[in-house]
């Protein structure tokens, strides 16, 4: 297999990859990303920010500011189980049988609210994945050394691997959430990856990069028997793969998997629900894979693009207004890709689509066979029939796409909304709008 036969089976399958960086022997072997996706863009890590959480907590052991045996209530006043170690929050074994983050992130105090949870079982017996715990760990390092995490990590881990692109999002309190909420570019997680498979410059603390990445607790009936890789054993805040292997993941794809045997590390940003599918292609394609890439090879892999919208190019204009649009308080905005539309008003105009939502007003171009870029967004349409018109727009400092479909019958428009993955519906209710009339500038 190669990387030519892992590449033609990610797009045959896998809907999408959007960048990856492969690293044999410290060289990078293979680099590329689908346009409109693109290096220099920092991607969101969801759940692989955890596994920088976990080296923070590294250097703050080695510089004797926090101890993974002590209880973790030493270093909140007394308060919390006094069973509970820091070391528990790392494999995620606190003792709590489900996750905890959907209860804490409630209030404006997240760690209280977290020590005022009930601990229904022995802590250090139970594997239950809990962004919670992360996020405590987090807080404890932030406690202890009077730094965001960004800040503590910048001159010991991201200025010596020259990452240029970190942030990383705040709880109400100000702390960084640890648990998710960190951005970087593909290329930078593989050198991260690289790290922790032969660290040749003693960057982490001696013996770290081991004790945080071996099967430190055991997960066999954590998920269920699609996520196999998700049941091989559990370290500080890495997961054990099939193979020897190890990774860091986060949500809809974002993986940086180390390939020990092979001495080898794949760092990937997607958009996919099925991660469990691209790991077995990497396994398939990847782990065995000795032979280097042909330039043909690399010449694909610098002309990627995920397909744009094809379809007839149309005349049709107009505003169309939506009578009663949904309502968003301001406290609740977030991001479009991130919440159900909430569309105010559409504008239709030879080769752009514009839209009105809760965020403000975004003007699309909708030219068959292309995408746009302008900023973090990219945006790709066309006429798929006489009456209809599709708009995609890609998210790409992340997983999220959504895709409009505007259906016209006469002066109205319905907008069927849909994204390619998210962490509640995927699907919307139609909208309908109707065509605002023209004016002569009077008012009439």
């Amino acid at each position: 297999m190669s990387i030519d036969s892992f590449l033609d089976a990610a797009e045959r399958t896998i809907d999408a990859l959007h960048g990856l960086v492969l690293v044999r022997g410290g060289a990078v072997v293979a680099e590329g990303y689908w346009h409109p996706y693109r290096a220099d863009v920092p991607h969101r890590l969801f759940s692989l920010s955890k596994s920088f959480t976990s080296t923070a907590v590294g250097f703050a052991v080695a510089e004797g500011l926090v101890d993974l045996d002590a209880p973790v209530a030493e270093y909140f006043g007394g308060r919390g189980d006094p069973r509970m170690l820091v070391r528990h929050l790392l494999t995620m074994t606190t003792g709590h049988t489900e996750d905890t983050a959907p209860a804490i992130v409630t209030g404006e105090d997240w760690a209280d609210a977290f020590l005022r949870l009930p601990v229904g079982r022995e802590p250090g017996s139970y594997f239950v994945y809990n962004t919670g715990a992360t996020y405590l760990a987090g807080a404890i390092v932030q406690r202890r050394t009077g730094q965001r995490l960004v800040d503590y990590l910048r001159p010991r881990l991201f200025d010596p691997l020259a990452f240029e692109s970190v942030t990383w999002e705040r709880c109400p309190l100000g702390l960084d959430t640890a648990g998710w909420g960190m951005t970087a570019r593909t290329a930078e997680i593989a050198r991260f990856g690289q790290l922790y498979l032969r660290d040749d410059r003693g960057i982490l603390p001696a013996g770290w990069a081991g004790e945080a990445t071996r099967r430190q607790v055991e997960n066999p009936h954590w998920g269920d028997l699609s996520t196999v890789d998700w049941r091989q054993g559990y370290g500080f805040q890495f997961w054990r793969c099939r193979h020897d292997a190890f990774r860091g993941d986060g949500a809809f794809g974002q993986l940086c998997v180390v390939m020990p045997a092979q001495d080898s590390v794949l760092a990937v940003n997607s958009g996919t629900e099925n991660m469990q599918a691209i790991l077995d292609l990497v396994w398939e394609h990847l782990l065995d894979d000795r032979t280097p890439p042909a330039p043909a090879t690399a010449a694909r892999l610098a002309t990627l693009a995920l397909p744009a919208l094809h379809g007839g190019q149309s005349t049709a204009d107009g505003t169309f207004t939506v009578a009663n649009p949904r309502r968003v308080r301001p406290e609740d905005w977030r991001p479009s890709h991130e919440q159900p539309p909430t569309i105010r008003s559409i504008t239709f105009s030879p080769g752009l689509v514009t839209l009105e939502d809760a965020t403000g007003t975004h003007a699309y171009p909708c030219r068959p066979g292309e995408w746009h870029t302008n900023g973090t967004q990219a945006s790709t349409g066309a006429w798929t029939t006489p009456t209809e018109c599709t708009l995609r727009v890609a998210y790409i400092d992340g997983p999220f796409v959504r895709t409009y479909r505007c259906a016209f019958a006469g002066d109205t428009v319905t907008i069927t909304a849909s994204d390619n993955v998210s962490f509640g519906p995927t699907g919307y209710a139609p909208i309908h709008a109707v065509r605002t009339p023209l004016t002569d500038g009077n008012g009439a």
